[in-house]
């Protein structure tokens, strides 16, 4: 088979779907990767695939530019006519599903996240929402999350319920984010909490950073980090000064964005994120995966990664108070029970979030819906 991937950029499909591209070129498929050219493409190229470029606006809301993306397309499944096309995230999900049906390709799904458009209710939503219930007519299956986005979109009418099914995130590689034999050597001695996320206020950064200002007024001695990308697109990112401002006054270490979390997450003693809404947080999983107990906000995708008392503390969204009470909670455990929490984190994506699972849903969606 010739697989088409669709995606909004080419660091999203090589650090999330690598496990499965490569899985799809040792069963001798061809894949052609059609993402922006972001600075991976040629790592993508190195795993055997075919690369084509995809000019994509992913947080506009021009019509012109979604136009020219429909066409952009269009012209590229009609060159590559490929046997079947997998689309994520929102843009290619929405315009790739268009111009699949107008040539008649078929396509599968995934629904990543819900992205800004169902936090706030404003145009840009509704258009989104038609956007989606004309699209999500045309694929043979729309992979969700989670739970709660699946039955958000079939109580909205948006997707028929008879092509949607469930998968857990892209999958973690639990070979690869496994605890080094020398992972506690390299863990600092003062306690650390690490938040691993691009810098987006709907991610929480904002209420991190209030929650450390309430952990030092009560005399913690602890170590504040943040391991992200600066996004400026839209406002919808915190700036640079702010985080400049945030480190002058000893609250966060920022540690940019780096290649390979590996080293930092394992250095780390928990890992948090007080997003507004996930599809399945990878931050977490890799986290999970490493063993490392997590603190997490009690919303869609982060209450399937995080069980309250289990590997980790749920808070409420949007508060700063309770997100430094969980964070207290677990500063204060005994060794033994973070070992066991991080145990029982590691025990979670073994269980439920295998990269295997992910490949086995693929494999069966493309043979019961296309295929037969």
């Amino acid at each position: 088979m010739h697989i088409g991937l669709v995606v909004n950029s080419s660091w999203n499909a090589l650090n999330f779907r690598k496990s499965l591209i490569a899985h799809f070129i040792r069963d001798g498929h061809s894949v052609t990767i059609v993402a922006p050219d972001d600075g991976y493409s040629q790592e993508l190229i190195n795993l055997g695939c075919c690369f084509q470029p995809l000019r994509i606006s992913n947080k506009g809301t021009n019509p012109l530019e979604d136009i020219w993306l429909l066409r952009q397309l269009f012209s590229i499944y009609k060159k590559f006519r490929f046997d079947v096309v997998l689309h994520y995230t929102i843009k290619p999900n929405i315009y790739g599903s268009l111009a699949a049906k107008l040539i008649n390709v078929p396509c599968i799904n995934n629904v990543t996240g819900l992205g800004t458009v169902f936090i706030h209710n404003n145009l840009s939503s509704r258009v989104a929402h038609w956007l989606y219930k004309l699209a999500f007519k045309f694929p043979k299956v729309v992979f969700f999350q989670n739970p709660d986005d699946k039955e958000l979109f079939e109580s909205r009418k948006l997707v028929s319920a008879s092509i949607t099914d469930l998968v857990p995130g892209s999958g973690i590689d639990t070979e690869l984010f496994k605890l080094s034999s020398n992972a506690l050597g390299c863990q600092s001695s003062c306690f650390t909490f690490l938040m691993v996320a691009r810098l987006l206020f709907d991610k929480g950064i904002v209420e991190y950073v209030d929650a450390i200002r309430l952990l030092r007024k009560r005399g913690i001695k602890a170590k504040f980090q943040v391991l992200g990308k600066v996004e400026l697109q839209k406002g919808l990112g915190v700036t640079p000064d702010m985080v400049l401002e945030w480190q002058n006054e000893g609250l966060i270490e920022y540690l940019g964005a780096v290649s390979d979390v590996r080293p930092i997450v394992e250095a780390a003693h928990c890992v948090v994120l007080p997003s507004y809404r996930e599809g399945t947080p990878r931050s977490l999983l890799e986290a999970a995966s490493l063993s490392k107990p997590l603190v997490a906000t009690n919303v869609p995708g982060c209450t399937e990664t995080v069980l309250d008392g289990y590997n980790g503390f749920l808070c409420e969204v949007r508060n700063a108070e309770d997100l430094a009470d969980k964070m207290w909670k677990m500063y204060t455990l005994t060794p033994e029970k973070l070992k066991e929490m991080g145990h029982n984190s590691r025990k979670l994506v073994e269980e439920k979030f295998d990269m295997r699972i992910v490949i086995t849903k693929y494999e069966n969606a493309i043979y019961d819906k296309i295929l037969l």
